[in-house]
């Protein structure tokens, strides 16, 4: 493994620590400060719009001026987004933080850009759901922490930890390499992503996939403690199963090829939502959580999906298209988890349980078959 992976594991490990801590307690705290339930869905949708105007302007520049400039970018924004919300005494403030988070999602597409050019000897699939693997790691120790210590002084202490936190994260990646850009010949340009075929039926596929598996998750730490009467350590100690389920999983499901790993983890978080939907006490809902690191893995899933129909050149705005369609679909989930909540909470774990079931279903049938030169093999991981 190259030096600049390992970096970036380091960097993803001790960021994975910090959000961790605050990220399972979002819904909770923004109760607490005030919010409503659909106040709460609204912020999340808001969020996932912020995502989603991120991604393609970042992908677009990672191909310009290079990834290294991007990701700094990225993780020097979530370091100040989360001092705002360390620092808010209002709901207006803390959101205003939230916000500006969700913005910094535009990470994605030039992190893995960066990833998939630094792989070495590894496969795409296998570079990009090792370092997945490496912040899920450090998400295990954030939730379990985080919930004993917003029990015993509060949340507000939770955001000033993770803040803190987030600063050793940003100064371990001010270490790796620049990379050079990937050119193209200007006699020869490659198609435009809008009219590569293959491409865009990825993409609609993932819009479709990532809303059906989001819809489940924003409000079930809200529905664990005010349905189920959890407490925040408990609500804690699943964020770091899942955490831990979301490492794994990148690990196993690492194992198969593109295509089957994306159908396998559209199925781990179908049994999640039922899992929730009919599970009773802490130790269903922790495998609950734990299945549903396939969230998680499906993200690097389409992004090696997507690798080998596009060219090189157009590797970080793919991705930020990609990421465009995937934070639309966590822009609509929230508002209709909120009204199905409202109308009945535990409504919203049997109708996930059925959408995607139905997605599953379309993913097989009209998602792109790679051929053989297109697809690479898993090989095995290099040792850190």
């Amino acid at each position: 493994m190259s030096v600049d992976l390992i970096l970036l594991f380091a960097s993803l490990f001790t960021w994975g620590i910090g959000e961790g801590m605050f990220i399972y307690f979002q819904p909770i705290y923004l109760q607490q400060l005030g919010a409503s339930t659909m106040t709460i869905a609204t912020v999340f949708s808001a969020f996932g719009l912020a995502m989603m105007l991120a991604h393609i302007p970042a992908g677009y520049l990672a191909d310009r001026v290079g990834r290294k400039p991007i990701v700094i970018a990225a993780w020097t924004s979530g370091l100040i987004a989360t001092w705002i919300m360390a620092m808010a005494r209002t709901l207006p403030v803390f959101i205003v933080g939230v916000l500006f988070y969700g913005l910094t999602a535009f990470v994605s597409a030039p992190l893995n850009s960066y990833v998939t050019a630094a792989r070495g000897k590894l496969s795409p699939v296998r570079a990009m759901t090792l370092m997945s693997a490496s912040f899920n790691l450090g998400a295990v120790l954030g939730p379990i922490s985080g919930g004993w210590i917003g029990e015993r002084y509060g949340l507000h202490l939770v955001y000033m930890i993770s803040a803190c936190i987030f600063i050793v994260s940003t100064g371990i990646l001010l270490f790796i390499r620049p990379q050079p850009r990937d050119e193209h010949d200007p006699a020869a340009p490659p198609a435009k992503l809008w009219t590569n075929t293959r491409f865009m039926t990825l993409v609609g596929i993932v819009c479709v996939a990532m809303f059906v598996m989001y819809l489940p998750q924003p409000l079930t730490p809200k529905f664990l403690q005010n349905e189920r009467g959890l407490s925040l350590e408990s609500i804690g100690l699943l964020g770091s199963v899942g955490s831990f389920g979301n490492a794994a999983l990148n690990l196993i499901l690492g194992q198969f090829a593109a295509r089957t790993g994306f159908l396998l983890a559209q199925a781990s978080v179908a049994f999640f939502s039922l899992i929730l939907w009919k599970g009773m006490g802490v130790p269903w809902y922790a495998l609950g959580y734990f299945l549903l690191g396939g969230y998680r893995s499906a993200r690097s899933f389409i992004y090696a999906q997507a690798r080998p129909l596009v060219h090189p050149a157009q590797m970080g705005l793919a991705y930020g298209v990609a990421e465009t369609f995937s934070s639309l679909a966590m822009t609509l989930a929230p508002l209709l988890a909120g009204v199905l909540y409202t109308r009945e909470p535990i409504i919203v774990y049997p109708v996930s349980l059925g959408l995607i079931g139905v997605v599953i279903l379309i993913s097989i049938a009209f998602t792109p078959r790679q051929t053989e030169k297109e697809s690479e093999p898993a090989g095995q991981f290099l040792e850190l």
